[in-house]
């Protein structure tokens, strides 16, 4: 039997709702009963995190070392950059582009025989930075292309996590209406039946 607490949906996995891949990397540590839980427990968690959301091929080697350390260490960066830029700071991006040097890659001319030729971006695997290098370029273009008016963190007191609001009204409010929304509903028909 697994001792790790679901998250909010139910499943041992993290949500992945935020509609950017940066702020679902800053979804993968989540509250839940009241307390910050960590989906990544090892190297694997953050591989298979990665490959959930399309940041390394399905085919790759196996997860390096330190996969884990450098994956939280990206998170908490991140997140402090998110929250920095959302509050109207400036921010510093000197530790990120540092961790944007160590991620080598290149653009690959790759041929589609229905779309014809289009570019690529090919990342190496070999180093924990290397295999984070996606989404630390996701999270690089939020900060620098991103409209943080619609960058928000779900506005329930028990939820933690942040989405970027693509619907058409800019009204999102909640991580997901199946979780967050329903809870809502739920807590605000007890209070009208209490009265």
């Amino acid at each position: 039997m697994s001792t790790t607490p679901p998250s909010p949906s139910g499943s041992a996995e993290p949500l992945v709702l935020a509609d950017h891949p940066a702020l679902d990397l800053l979804n993968t540590i989540a509250k839940i009963d009241g307390q910050d839980f960590e989906f990544w427990k090892s190297d694997a968690d953050v591989d298979r995190w990665l490959r959930r959301v399309e940041m390394r091929p399905e085919d790759a080697s196996a997860p390096p070392k330190k996969l884990l350390a450098t994956g939280i260490r990206l998170r908490e960066l991140i997140r402090g950059l998110v929250e920095q830029r959302k509050a109207g700071e400036e921010i510093d991006p000197a530790e990120l582009n540092e961790f944007l040097r160590q991620c080598a890659s290149y653009p690959q001319l790759v041929m589609d025989g229905e779309d014809g030729p289009y570019l690529e971006r090919v990342h190496g695997g070999e180093t924990a930075a290397q295999c984070l290098a996606p989404i630390a370029e996701a999270a690089a273009s939020l900060l620098a292309e991103g409209d943080f008016e619609l960058v928000r963190e779900c506005e329930h007191p028990d939820c933690s996590l942040w989405f970027y609001d693509r619907t058409k009204s800019h009204r999102r409010r909640w991580c997901s209406m199946a979780v967050c929304g329903n809870r809502h509903k739920v807590a605000e028909f007890r209070k009208r039946s209490a009265e």
